[in-house]
């Protein structure tokens, strides 16, 4: 079959927000609450605690993020729940009022469309939450209620809350905060399908699905593609899968996943022996051990010949999200191991995906240190600023560097270049993860590549060329990008 994949994500710029810690709106609007119990803005943040961001305070950043150069935004659940994450959903057709609501959201869907900014949400359709009305009807009339069959339920009384007694139902993980749906019940099936095509219906342009891999009814992800799509058939289907995606990337179901699988080896090469094996050996991803320039070039073809092309250009490429600490607390403070990855996350094929802060050095261990209140302007740190600005420009100045072809030129020791290519255009690019200078040597007759580099558009490498070798003099720690 012919794989069909939305045509905008390939040239997309994704800032991803979790709500909470990004922003509070400054002008006067409605609040539910007049005198919040926030935490501090800029304190640790701590597991049960809110910071107050809202939508409104979105919409008040999206000049910031246009000039960064970001075209869409992907946001952690935003419907009403009792977390400050929301991932324990109480009401899947109201935004949380923490956040401003539904017509906080109204006004952003229309603000960012009105930039050419687009909006995916995140779908949790595994499980809700002890709230959520149908599971609380249990709670109340036990096997009287009417939504039994919504569940699992494994033997009476359930305890929802008092953990030195058998939960007596399936939740998530074990977890008894987070029921879990019975999907194969199809008045469940036919509920979240309607959740999903109401609020395509009402202008978002992609669910992102939070741990699909547990839903295992037959049909359930493709008939979700399908009422989807029939909405909108450019809408963005991307799936939260850490591994080997092959079963979800068949055309039938997502148009891409989370791509961990670029993450993890993009970590080891660019940070190495600076990661802090606390920070990532729980988590489903191996950003370690460290990888010289062959083994990184073996692993990024291995990930190029996983799926077909067209699903490769629409993965959602990314150094860190809420699920992970961020890059540059993994890498104990080093800007340099930020930046190369930066280099090599930018000139990938497929669309980016930016954490919140990440761009301005903000610093985040394991959950829920990954997701600190976005710092003020005073202590941004701006050449990262700039460097993040300068790449995404470029990026979106290129459709090489979007759609080209990506093909490893030398792969030795520090040093790692490669090609991306679209009819005459051809951009190199290469990287020094060492702490010493290297020399990188292309053949560009025998690679293919005859006409003679024009410039370097990004870095400070300096080029030679003799009529047919191509000298790249890169210093330490550092990459450049030459047309």
């Amino acid at each position: 079959m012919t794989i069909q994949t939305p045509d905008w994500v390939k040239h997309a710029v994704f800032y991803q927000i979790f709500p909470d810690r990004f922003a509070i709106g400054q002008q006067p609007h409605p609040h539910l609450q007049q005198h919040p119990n926030w935490e501090n803005w800029n304190t640790p943040p701590t597991l049960q605690g809110y910071k107050g961001g809202d939508l409104w305070g979105v919409i008040e950043k999206l000049d910031y993020l246009q000039n960064l150069g970001i075209n869409t935004l992907y946001f952690t659940p935003i419907f009403q729940s009792t977390c400050n994450h929301r991932y324990h959903t109480h009401d899947y057709y109201q935004i949380d009022p923490i956040i401003g609501g539904n017509p906080a959201f109204d006004a952003l869907l229309t603000a960012a469309h009105h930039r050419n900014i687009k909006i995916v949400l995140d779908g949790v359709f595994n499980h809700a939450s002890r709230g959520f009305f149908f599971f609380n009807d249990i709670l109340e009339n036990g096997s009287n209620s009417p939504w039994i069959d919504w569940f699992t339920i494994y033997d009476w009384p359930l305890s929802a809350y008092d953990g030195s007694l058998p939960a007596n139902y399936k939740g998530w993980a074990d977890n008894r905060a987070l029921p879990v749906f019975n999907h194969d019940n199809p008045d469940v099936r036919e509920y979240l399908m309607q959740i999903a095509e109401h609020w395509i219906r009402l202008g978002i342009d992609g669910w992102r699905l939070d741990v699909p891999f547990e839903i295992t009814t037959a049909g359930f992800w493709q008939e979700f593609r399908d009422r989807v799509k029939a909405i909108n058939p450019e809408a963005y289907i991307v799936g939260e899968i850490w591994g080997d995606a092959r079963h979800w990337l068949d055309g039938t179901q997502f148009d891409g996943v989370m791509n961990y699988l670029f993450t993890a080896p993009t970590i080891a090469f660019t940070a190495g022996d600076l990661v802090v094996m606390d920070l990532v050996e729980s988590r489903s991803y191996a950003p370690y051990p460290a990888l010289l320039a062959p083994a990184y070039a073996q692993k990024i073809q291995a990930l190029l010949d996983l799926y077909p092309w067209e699903i490769q250009l629409t993965q959602l490429n990314q150094l860190a999200s809420h699920d992970t600490a961020r890059l540059i607390s993994i890498a104990q403070g080093d800007r340099a191991s930020v930046e190369l990855a930066t280099l090599l996350l930018l000139t990938f094929p497929g669309a980016v995906s930016i954490y919140y802060g990440d761009e301005v050095g903000l610093v985040g261990a394991l959950d829920p240190d990954a997701r600190r209140g976005f710092p003020a302007e005073a202590d941004w740190d701006r050449e990262l600023l700039n460097y993040h600005r300068e790449l995404i420009a470029l990026r979106h100045a290129h459709r090489a560097l979007r759609i080209g072809t990506y093909r490893v030129l030398s792969a030795e020791g520090n040093g790692y270049a490669f090609v991306r290519s679209l009819d005459d255009t051809k951009i190199i690019v290469a990287v020094n993860i060492g702490m010493e200078s290297v020399q990188i040597s292309l053949d560009l007759t025998s690679l293919g590549l005859p006409s003679r580099p024009e410039r370097v558009v990004f870095g400070a490498a300096k080029i030679d060329y003799n009529g047919r070798e191509l000298t790249i003099d890169l210093p330490p720690r550092s990459g450049c990008i030459l047309m």
